[in-house]
């Protein structure tokens, strides 16, 4: 097993965590495994995110693992220690169910880094405890601590939003990019979903977020099925609660996986997809050229991934070589929408050391 390398964030919790020996603990959103590791009595962990879940498995595999922020993980919990979230939102659902599910005498523990730390997410701790109050910064880093939990949930999650321009109901858990909005990048594709391939059946909302996109694609297509997947634990609940306020969730449906993983290749008619991609309070674009090869292996010949993009990244050239033929659908100056075809015949090679895939056109 590979000792993980603690961060500054991990650094402070562990050590302000030292003041709370012999309590039952919890850890949620390990990022390095460092904290489930280094901290004793843990109990069980939560991630939202299924990568940061993976990562601390390999890390400590003894850790019992349970859904994010599920009631029985933290049922009896007696200190929670965590990364604070990058939104408010997030964190006043982490908070809520902190307050209502953990013990009385429960001590939270959140820390992130001094950059991204503001007075807000002390507000949004007073409201769920009684006594909240900040360490000293170590590390570049501190920690918020909420003690005297209140007893109750606060807002029930996930929340809903209508809009009636789109005659669309998003329905968010905090931690969902654009929350109960509509992204302007969704929202330029949406508009462009009228021109979707209409005998496409099997359908994919890669990186579904609050489901927004998946919503338009099955109304936009009535006969197809139409699988969001995503990393975060929070955007596959959004996204069926989004299908269901919509009334479409015969057709939608949502898992928790890594991109494409478990697709069978060569299996799908449309990809849509609405790339950069976040982790923690981080823009991560690494994943995108990965991303794009994933999704020309797992369509059809002749199948098509629709995509939203910032116009000023290089994603056109990239589209072309690891995907196929790439037109401009719309474009403002902001947002460029893209379709690329699958070639009809094509083969896969195997990998060199830079590339995880490499696909070549005849």
């Amino acid at each position: 097993m590979t000792e993980p390398e603690p961060d500054g964030v991990d650094r402070l919790l562990l050590e302000e965590s030292a003041a709370h020996a012999g309590r039952r603990t919890v850890v949620l959103d390990d990022v390095t495994g460092a904290l489930s590791a280094g901290l004793p009595d843990v109990q069980g962990l939560s991630c939202d995110s299924l990568l940061d879940e993976r990562l601390v498995a390999e890390v400590v595999p003894d850790v019992p693992v349970g859904a994010w922020l599920d009631p029985e993980l933290l049922t009896g919990a007696q200190l929670v220690v965590a990364r604070l979230p990058k939104s408010l939102a997030a964190l006043d659902e982490l908070a809520g169910a902190v307050a209502a599910y953990a013990d009385p005498d429960v001590v939270l523990l959140a820390g992130g880094l001094v950059r991204h730390l503001s007075r807000g997410m002390n507000d949004v701790l007073a409201g769920h405890f009684g006594q909240v109050h900040a360490t000293l910064g170590r590390h570049k880093a501190r920690a918020l601590v909420g003690e005297a939990p209140s007893g109750t949930p606060g807002r029930a999650w996930p929340q809903q939003e209508r809009h009636d321009a789109e005659d669309l109901t998003v329905c968010a858990h905090g931690g969902v990019f654009a929350g109960t909005g509509i992204d302007v990048g969704t929202r330029v594709l949406l508009e462009a979903l009228d021109r979707l391939p209409q005998d496409a059946t099997e359908v994919v909302d890669l990186g579904c977020g609050n489901g927004v996109l998946s919503v338009g694609v099955a109304r936009a297509l009535p006969r197809a099925r139409v699988l969001g997947t995503d990393v975060s634990a929070a955007a596959v609940a959004s996204t069926l609660a989004t299908a269901e306020a919509n009334g479409v969730i015969d057709q939608v449906h949502a898992i928790r996986t890594d991109g494409l993983e478990g697709v069978e290749p060569g299996s799908l008619d449309l990809v849509v997809c609405n790339p950069p991609f976040h982790r923690g309070t981080a823009l991560d674009r690494t994943t995108t050229p990965h991303l794009f090869a994933r999704a020309a292996a797992a369509l059809r010949p002749g199948g098509e991934l629709w995509t939203v993009w910032n116009s000023h990244l290089p994603y056109l050239p990239m589209l072309r070589a690891r995907v196929g033929s790439t037109s401009v659908v719309q474009q403002t100056p902001r947002f460029t929408v893209t379709r690329s075809r699958v070639p009809t015949s094509r083969k896969v090679v195997a990998a060199g050391a830079r590339h995880a895939e490499q696909l070549t056109w005849d």
